[in-house]
């Protein structure tokens, strides 16, 4: 028989571990689409931008141009040459491929872009050269003025294969969008059917496993009660019966406890192991918001300020550039603000005081009601556990008492005296009634979020106590009571 469960036990690790690497080689796979595609994306946003900025840049060069020829004065200061200098290496690096700016951008072109760059050179090349011949100084009044006509006749088609060009790059860009949607799609059909085939593969034999088990058990027990009968029945000596009773009963309370403490240590390691996890993916989606999508944000906001310098054509451009900047600053402190509150990062920085008086001060700032920090900021530290542990009761206790109490008034206290860390957070609010959990089927069940606060605090090696009456306020308090062995 153990021969057999082992058997059992280790091809059911195998499939299970096989399945696991499944998802977890889907799961990368689709991260790495997603990066790589960003990236692309990224390098097409720059050159649709660039491409759009050529039209942009003919029109000045032709407006100059004509103010040249005509000799008429403008509060235009921008160089002439440096302009159609940058108008031409633009145009030739968008035909070459590669766009060479703060940073090489691959201008990724289909046989269409190719097609249509090729049938705006000779429309690019005139305007160009006529460009030049009008910003010669050798060249007479008449041939600038003849120049001068080539370039407004060919400015209009030039306006007209640049906007083509342009939409192109968009649509093409965003059909390798579309691309990524259904690779997404692909990846994701590929998990559930993994899903279900370690279901049916996996769990389903476990299942079975287990009430073979419960039925050689039920077996085994109808077999001890007939046996009990038997003894009954017998003629023992009453004495013996009696001692050998007693005897059993021990032993089945001595199992009773022991089967008890076994059970209360399972949940605790499985409380602990859950709140570590929930603790690890705040981390993991902390960091992805900081290093992954600020980093974005924060590039997003340099492209967007070195826009500042450029002209606008209408006052409403410039209010429009303006009101994007601010959203895009309002997006930025949103995901700081975001990723503090998920792991913040002056908790392992400075420890848990200074954490405190941290969030004293940005609770305050964000909701406006007065929340004071009384203790430390500086001394002894204890273990991450412990005081990542004791930050969450402490925002959890300040979150219920900003959600319900109505408080005016909030005060965090932290004392650090020997092997007994106290933490206590007071409001001055409506306070609440302590009522018994709902109860299931017979049995009590806690509210999500004081249980969370109780069953941190007994993780510690705490104990949390809530004191609360109608119009008083409310006192939460944590005490660890050894935080040696936490």
């Amino acid at each position: 028989m153990a021969q057999l469960e082992q058997q059992v036990a280790r091809r059911l690790t195998r499939f299970y571990i096989l399945a696991l690497t499944v998802l977890a080689v889907l799961a990368l796979s689709g991260l790495l689409f997603i990066r790589q595609t960003l990236n692309d994306h990224d390098d097409d946003s720059r050159v649709v931008n660039v491409a759009g900025r050529q039209r942009m840049l003919s029109q000045r060069l032709t407006k100059l141009a004509l103010l040249q020829t005509t000799e008429i004065p403008t509060p235009d200061t921008a160089s002439f040459t440096a302009l159609l200098n940058t108008w031409s290496q633009i145009q030739r690096q968008l035909r070459d491929g590669t766009l060479r700016m703060e940073k090489d951008y691959l201008v990724r072109k289909s046989r269409r872009i190719d097609q249509m760059l090729a049938q705006i050179e000779p429309v690019f090349q005139s305007m160009y050269q006529n460009l030049v011949r009008i910003n010669t100084a050798s060249t007479t009044p008449e041939e600038k003025k003849a120049a001068l006509q080539a370039v407004l006749q060919a400015e209009p088609l030039f306006l007209e294969q640049m906007n083509a060009i342009v939409f192109q790059f968009d649509q093409e860009s965003f059909e390798r969008v579309r691309a990524l949607e259904r690779i997404e799609w692909v990846l994701t059909i590929a998990t559930l059917l993994t899903l279900l085939i370690e279901g049916l593969l996996i769990f389903r034999p476990v299942v079975k496993h287990t009430k073979d088990v419960i039925r050689k058990l039920t077996e085994s027990d109808e077999a001890l009660r007939q046996t009990n009968a038997q003894l009954n029945m017998a003629n023992y000596d009453l004495e013996n019966a009696n001692r050998q009773l007693v005897i059993t009963q021990r032993e089945l309370l001595w199992a009773t406890e022991e089967k008890y403490r076994l059970q209360m240590a399972e949940e605790k390691i499985r409380s602990a192991g859950l709140l570590e996890g929930q603790e690890e993916e705040r981390r993991r989606f902390a960091r992805e918001l900081h290093d992954g999508i600020g980093q974005m944000l924060t590039g997003l906001k340099l492209h967007a300020e070195k826009l500042k310098a450029v002209p606008f054509a209408e006052p409403k451009h410039r209010e429009r550039f303006e009101e994007l900047c601010n959203l895009i600053y309002d997006v930025i402190q949103t995901t700081r603000q975001t990723s503090h509150n998920l792991m913040p990062s002056v908790l392992n920085d400075f420890g848990l005081g200074a954490a405190l008086q941290f969030l004293a001060e940005q609770t305050t700032r964000s909701s406006g009601i007065p929340v004071t920090y009384e203790g430390e900021t500086e001394g002894k530290r204890l273990t991450p556990a412990q005081e990542i542990g004791l930050y969450r009761i402490a925002q959890e206790a300040l979150n219920n008492a900003m959600k319900h109490a109505e408080a005016r008034q909030i005060i965090i206290r932290w004392q650090h005296d020997g092997n007994s860390p106290t933490l206590t957070v007071e409001d001055d609010g409506k306070g609440f009634v302590q009522k018994a959990a709902p109860e299931k089927d017979g049995l009590p069940q806690p509210t999500h979020g004081l249980e969370n606060m109780r069953t941190r605090a007994r993780l510690l090696n705490g104990e949390l106590t809530i004191a609360s009456k109608r119009k008083k306020g409310t006192k939460v308090t944590v005490c660890l009571t050894d935080t040696r062995n936490a």
